[in-house]
């Protein structure tokens, strides 16, 4: 992956982005009136066609997946097909490789507790202090299993290198868990160099990519990852999460399942019942990006796996380069502000990131400032963005921790804009 080889577009809301378009598809967005979402990062919004998918979902199929009778099969055949187009959304080789559940978050802890079981001679897992909480504490519970772990740190530009990689890698090591882009600094890690170094040392690569998923092409084959677990309601989609392993390896790991679940993927992941109308969901918001995909390519749907995975990466594609466009504004704004601005800011460098940042205001606590945003109709937020050990690094107290801005693909330079008219109220009072 090489997250800078996108040119951003050209100029403040380009018009060769549909964003009023695009916008118009999400009814929240209609029923806020002047309200600006600027917390993505905390959950995107979601458009008609998922709510409609959801609805039919209640109200035709809300029936236990495995009868004989024809709503039962319609259940079947939507979780097949809702696997088929996630498998399409991140290129996976075959849709067993793609298993739903609660969250991101269980299945981390899922694979961690089967990793656990296989800790032998390899018996360290490097974790960094980049990450998202959920994919920190539940590899440091490994400790307790007779695992070993060992640190991955971020430098001072708010980016986790490579080169600090190869030298924790060794015949010892388990697993390297990371981010594909931080859920607080937007920072973009070079993915596919860390798994080559893993493998290199017969190690495997555990992705988070909760974040980066609704800004930008995920394709598991060019990553070359190991496993990745992903959440639906940052891409659009209701709460769910669903977790993408190499078959061969989901296959090993050593899971609990009830006695009648075969030991394959996807079953032998899925204890219980998950959510089906919020699959259904998940399914439409690939719908909805491949409808994208189409609406800037000109090409016509053609059913099969092929032409979604094709038009989700036409759709993800134009996607990075208009938040390139967001993530410009919004660097800008907030250092005519005197922000302090955490992570990457140079504008040369903005394909390295995601258009969420974390940022103070000199002397203003961040509380204050996510309190007058709100004031004025914004949301945004203020914390720790569940990354204490980040917050920490970057010397901020966790209790108050900083303020962040999470734009996504519906969001337009103006609302950017009005953000900074109240901070520069704030500055002034």
């Amino acid at each position: 992956m090489n997250p800078g080889s996108i040119t951003p577009l050209a100029g403040r809301d380009h018009p060769s982005f549909p964003v009023e378009s695009l916008r118009a598809q999400f009814p929240a967005l209609r029923l806020a009136g002047s309200f600006a979402f600027l917390d993505n990062a905390a959950g995107a919004q979601v458009p008609q066609v998922v709510m409609d998918s959801v609805n039919r979902h209640l109200l035709e199929h809300n029936v236990q997946r495995g009868g004989r009778y024809a709503i039962s099969v319609a259940v079947d055949a939507m979780i097949a097909r809702a696997r088929a187009h996630v498998a399409a959304f991140i290129n996976a080789g075959r849709s067993e490789e793609i298993a739903f559940g609660m969250n991101a978050t269980s299945f981390i802890r899922q694979v961690s507790l089967a990793v656990a079981e296989t800790l032998a001679v390899r018996d360290e897992i490097i974790v960094t202090d980049l990450d998202h909480e959920a994919n920190v504490a539940t590899w440091l519970q490994l400790e307790r299993m007779g695992g070993k772990i060992r640190w991955w740190p971020m430098r001072e530009d708010g980016c986790l290198h490579t080169d600090d990689l190869r030298p924790l890698l060794n015949a010892r090591t388990r697993l390297v868990a990371c981010t594909l882009a931080s859920n607080a600094l937007g920072s973009i890690v070079d993915v596919r160099s860390a798994a080559q170094l893993a493998h290199a040392s017969g190690a495997e690569l555990f992705v988070d990519a909760v974040h980066y998923g609704p800004h930008g092409v995920i394709d598991v084959r060019a990553l070359d990852c190991d496993y990745l677990v992903c959440s639906g309601y940052k891409i659009f989609a209701p709460h769910m999460g669903f977790l993408w392993g190499r078959h061969e390896l989901l296959a090993r790991l050593p899971t609990f399942r009830e006695d009648f679940i075969p030991d394959e993927p996807p079953g032998k992941l899925e204890a219980g019942t998950f959510i089906y109308e919020n699959v259904a969901g998940m399914a439409a918001a690939i719908d909805y990006l491949a409808g994208l995909g189409r609406m800037l390519s000109g090409r016509r749907a053609v059913p099969g796996a092929d032409s979604v995975r094709e038009d989700c990466r036409t759709a993800m594609t134009a996607v990075k380069a208009y938040e390139q466009t967001l993530s410009l504004a919004l660097l800008r704004m907030l250092k005519e502000r005197g922000a302090e601005i955490y992570g990457v800011q140079e504008e040369h460098r903005v394909g390295e990131r995601v258009p969420t940042v974390c940022f103070n205001l000199p002397g203003i606590a961040p509380a204050e400032v996510a309190t007058a945003a709100a004031a004025a109709g914004i949301g945004i937020r203020d914390g720790h963005m569940y990354c204490p050990r980040l917050m920490r690094r970057l010397g901020l107290p966790v209790e108050s921790g900083a303020v962040r801005v999470s734009l996504s693909h519906y969001n337009t330079v103006a609302e950017v804009d009005r953000l900074g008219a109240v901070l520069s109220q704030l500055r002034a009072g």
